[in-house]
């Protein structure tokens, strides 16, 4: 599952599952380009995974929801990595909302960055791959929150749903130019989950505990993004998943399944 000589992007980062997904692959020697709107964070991982090598890591800024940023931000990236095999798109956001109450401006920012920014993203890299010739790989983020009821979180829901679908739908589409589409489903301890436990009262938590923490069999926590996550991000950036398109796959410690 090596990856030297991949070049990738990968959007989302400056922090979490997206700075463990650079570090995993720069690891793997891949040439990786990190986009984020958090220049300062996302400048500082791509510093950190490019002195640690063997592979290479830069930083560009990018807003996904923006199709003219993804454009010009993909180009630049692409002419500095003279092409592009692989998309690792964890870049999303995340709000609180019922489906009594939600409104319009969250539901269209939560559809704007998570829905058409994961349209966008994908689009443009299956183009630069088409024009490539060799195919490639695109790793999209769905969630548990695509598959299953979320009173406290109805937008979310819904845009990783249609995260899901959409990923369906261009794994379908994209399959004759050996582009292979799929969506990871991840439970992991990232800095801004951990955060969130830290400001939770003891009835918050009980209640995170048996929605969440309860199910998954492999010791009731979320997993550790770089030890984890990373691995498996290799894996479908790698040549081993070439078989493999148009799937979900919960990377989560048994929380979920997805049929």
């Amino acid at each position: 599952m090596e990856l030297k000589g991949k070049r990738i992007i990968v959007t989302g980062s400056a922090r979490g599952m997206g700075a463990a997904t650079v570090r995993a692959y720069v690891k793997a020697g891949a040439d990786v380009v990190g986009m984020d709107v958090m220049d300062d964070m996302g400048a500082e991982v791509a510093a950190e995974a490019d002195g640690m090598g063997p592979g290479s890591a830069s930083y560009m800024h990018v807003d996904i929801a923006d199709r003219a940023s993804v454009e010009a931000s993909f180009a630049a990236a692409i002419e500095q990595l003279g092409g592009l095999d692989v998309l690792a798109h964890p870049a999303a956001i995340q709000r609180s909302s019922s489906a009594s109450d939600v409104t319009d401006e969250d539901w269209d920012l939560m559809f704007a960055v998570n829905v058409r920014g994961t349209m966008v993203t994908n689009q443009v890299a299956a183009r630069y791959m088409r024009e490539g010739g060799n195919g490639g790989s695109i790793i999209n983020f769905g969630s548990i929150s695509g598959q299953r009821p979320e009173p406290s979180a109805a937008a979310y829901s819904a845009a990783k749903g249609a995260v899901h679908s959409w990923t369906r739908t261009a794994a379908g589409t994209w399959g004759a130019d050996r582009i292979r589409v799929n969506a990871i489903l991840p439970a992991m301890a990232t800095p801004m989950y951990m955060e969130a436990r830290e400001r939770s009262t003891e009835a918050q938590e009980e209640v995170a505990y048996w929605l969440n923490r309860h199910s998954i069999a492999l010791g009731e926590e979320y997993g550790d993004p770089d030890e984890d996550l990373g691995p498996v991000m290799v894996f479908f950036a790698s040549d081993a998943s070439g078989f493999i398109t148009g799937q979900m796959v919960p990377v989560d410690g048994g929380q979920t399944n997805v049929k």
